[in-house]
């Protein structure tokens, strides 16, 4: 027996709270932002603005739709169009992650071991990030260099090539601007033609610690130097 099909059911987002209290408030947040917020949470960036008014026309009609038609029973419904917003958007930003995290598992990640670091920085630190956007491309690319110059130096076989995805998070627990990185890396490195792999031994506090041994993780920086 065939199970059913699935019925498109529009979400209306305008029906929640989230929706009409960005609606009904966002526009005197703007007013009010450079006076009550700018010197706590940085300048504000034009780019928020062309974010949220998307999500408002997202998932309305009245901002256009496509037809969806089946051909076999000749059903059609009324798809509205979406912002295609991350973070912001609580619909678009999931179907955002789903579809990324299957990709990575399918296309990107091989089938061996990995690990989840996390890099942060100092607190006096932070406020260079949050006046200069810039730097959180550096901060990236600093603790990608660390890393991998760490699992090199912790496999014997010549030219040895570590794997990561890097993820740059600008909030923590409380929503207050602290850039970190989050790095899913391979545990251990490729070698050679065939794309061997050798897994790193098991790194330890005290050995992340010690200049000089395999599996140490070297500050850098590359990110703040001029």
């Amino acid at each position: 027996m065939s199970l059913p099909a699935a019925v498109y059911r529009p979400r209306n987002p305008q029906d929640s709270d989230y929706y009409r209290c960005v609606e009904d408030y966002f526009e005197t947040f703007v007013r009010i932002y450079y006076d009550r917020f700018s010197r706590e949470y940085g300048f504000w960036r034009p780019y928020l603005e062309r974010v949220i008014y998307r999500y408002l026309d997202c998932g309305d009609l009245h901002n256009g739709f496509a037809r969806v038609k089946c051909k076999d029973c000749g059903h059609e419904y009324l798809l509205a169009f979406s912002c295609k917003r991350r973070h912001f958007c609580p619909s678009c930003h999931q179907k955002r992650v789903v579809e990324f995290g299957e990709w990575l598992c399918v296309d990107v990640l091989k089938k061996i071991h990995h690990r989840h670091f996390i890099f942060s920085i100092p607190k006096i630190l932070r406020r260079y990030f949050l006046y200069d956007r810039k730097l959180l491309a550096d901060l990236s690319r600093s603790a990608w260099e660390s890393l991998k110059v760490s699992l090199q130096e912790a496999v014997p076989q010549n030219d040895p090539i570590p794997g990561a995805v890097i993820a740059i998070q600008t909030f923590g627990d409380f929503l207050g601007f602290n850039p970190h990185c989050h790095i899913l890396v391979t545990d251990g490195c490729f070698y050679g033609s065939r794309g061997m792999f050798r897994v790193d031994p098991p790194m330890t506090i005290i050995s992340m610690e010690t200049p000089n041994t395999p599996g140490t993780i070297t500050s850098r920086h590359d990110a703040l130097k001029n």
